[in-house]
């Protein structure tokens, strides 16, 4: 798993996470969007739109393997991580976190019901979290899918998101195993905090160092 990209802040290592390098294991806090089970398609990049060829799938999201690996290695440390009411919630999760989406509207759902899916489900465990008592549920604005900022990814995170959950996490190095578009590692250096990530697809890694490369802060959040 060779070393991908290096600043002050962020290390990217490429690679699996579970059987190559395993440096995020020396972190304090684990903040990640693994696989978890739901064989999810989506599109990996801008102006995709209209083909449907273009669906990308998430590596290691047949079951939730991954998943339960990285958290087994964690150990009882302190974790956020995203996930899915369609599969079994992480063992040992203390609280449910919901991420509302609902400003962009509805997403599709089974169309044969009068409510369509607006939110994502984040859990937390361990102890040690820290900052001023506030409800579980975050309300932070998603990419759009035709927004010119979307990282070229399928399932991209928000920065000003990561930046909310970080807030609250006990101080120290940020682990992000499932560093897909980056949003964690970029949360951590807007925040001033040094973080290791690991990225399974060179692709990905790719776009995280663009997204570095080009300055990207993505400061602004909703409440």
């Amino acid at each position: 798993m060779p070393l991908y990209y290096q600043d002050d802040f962020v290390t990217l290592y490429h690679g699996n996470c579970l059987t190559g390098h395993r440096e995020w294991l020396t972190a304090d806090v684990l903040v990640t969007d693994p696989p978890y089970g739901m064989s999810y398609k989506g599109f990996g990049g801008r102006g995709y739109r209209d083909d449907a060829s273009k669906h990308e799938a998430i590596a290691g999201d047949a079951d939730t393997v991954v998943r339960d690996s990285v958290l087994e290695a964690w150990g009882e440390r302190p974790a956020l991580v995203f996930g899915t009411w369609r599969v079994t919630r992480p063992a040992k999760t203390r609280q449910l976190i919901i991420w509302d989406k609902s400003h962009n509207g509805p997403g599709m759902g089974a169309l044969d019901l009068p409510w369509g899916p607006s939110h994502e489900e984040i859990y937390a465990l361990g102890s040690g979290f820290v900052g001023k008592r506030e409800g579980s549920v975050l309300k932070v604005t998603p990419y759009n899918s035709q927004s010119a900022d979307r990282p070229d990814h399928p399932t991209p995170k928000p920065v000003g998101l990561m930046e909310r959950l970080l807030m609250k996490c006990p101080p120290g190095v940020v682990a992000d195993p499932s560093a897909g578009g980056g949003a964690t590692l970029i949360a951590a250096r807007n925040l001033g905090r040094k973080s290791i990530g690991v990225e399974l697809e060179e692709k990905y890694c790719e776009v995280i160092a663009k997204r570095f490369d080009q300055g990207a802060l993505e400061l602004e959040w909703t409440a």
